[in-house]
């Protein structure tokens, strides 16, 4: 082999490294063996790479250089009101940035129903719409913990982020009966328990939310879920923006909330949790 040719073969398998898919599941995942719907990717969208119709649920692991490598892993839930997931905007666009602070990140594609007619359906019932994806939101948890190893992650520092819809899936994850399950931090961004509000266990780890006040698609729930978790004495660090409307993403506006992100970073090492 040339040097050229050895030179782009360990840039390849850096990459492919770098973006592994992860099935979350061997075989068809529990409750959904029958689902006859075909997954469909549409790129170029207003809010970036989407993807509808997901039957299959995995994790694509965006790994940081071993020099950098924290050790800790964040397990990433785009949004999309469980009829689409923004892919991009609310997942590898964030993926690569936290690889490039030495964060291992894994964009979640879970579970959500078959799109059918436009737009999101009149009426829908979003703990329905919304159980396969928490269910793999809690198996992505234990699938990385008892995976650490082979990813370099410490197991003691694997965290959970939401969009939107992927918040409600990561508000659950992190309220789920099982302490021992739960996942070591939890970032709610602009999202929320859009159905009946869960119970509040009396412990929970580290939790970061942010919205924007202009948010005129769920801020009333937002709301609902922070008053419900200080009531349950929990105490979250929250970054509220004068504007950024809802789903703002990794997108830059122009506006305060396009630095979320490193208010969460700060957060993170603050928390002693990338040192």
């Amino acid at each position: 082999m040339s040097a050229v040719c050895l030179v782009v073969f360990v840039l390849l398998s850096n990459c492919a490294a770098g973006a592994q898919v992860i099935n979350l599941y061997q075989g068809p995942p529990p409750g959904t063996e029958g689902w006859p719907q075909n997954e469909k990717t549409y790129e170029n969208t207003p809010v970036g790479t989407v993807v509808m119709n997901v039957s299959t649920p995995t994790l694509t692991a965006y790994l940081p250089d071993k020099a950098k490598a924290t050790g800790t892993g964040v397990i990433i839930a785009p949004g999309g009101a469980f009829v689409a997931l923004a892919i991009s905007l609310e997942g590898t666009d964030l993926a690569r940035w936290l690889q490039a602070r030495g964060i291992a990140a894994f964009v979640l594609k879970y579970r959500i129903p078959e799109k059918k007619g436009e737009g999101i359906p009149a009426n829908m019932d979003m703990d329905e719409a919304g159980k396969y994806g928490i269910a793999d939101g809690i198996r992505a948890v234990n699938l990385l913990r008892s995976r650490a190893a082979e990813f370099s992650l410490k197991p003691d520092r694997i965290g959970i982020i939401g969009f939107s819809a992927g918040g409600m899936v990561a508000a659950y994850t992190m309220l789920q009966p099982d302490a021992d399950a739960r996942p070591n931090f939890a970032a709610i961004i602009y999202g929320a328990p859009f159905g009946k509000m869960p119970a509040i266990p009396a412990k929970l780890p580290p939790i970061f939310m942010t919205w924007a006040q202009d948010d005129a698609v769920a801020l009333r729930p937002i709301q609902k879920f922070h008053e419900a978790l200080t009531s349950a004495g929990q105490k979250p660090e929250v970054h509220i923006y004068t504007s950024g409307g809802h789903g703002f993403g990794m997108k830059k506006q122009g506006t305060t909330s396009d630095h979320w992100a490193d208010s969460l970073y700060y957060w993170l090492d603050a928390q002693g949790i990338l040192k």
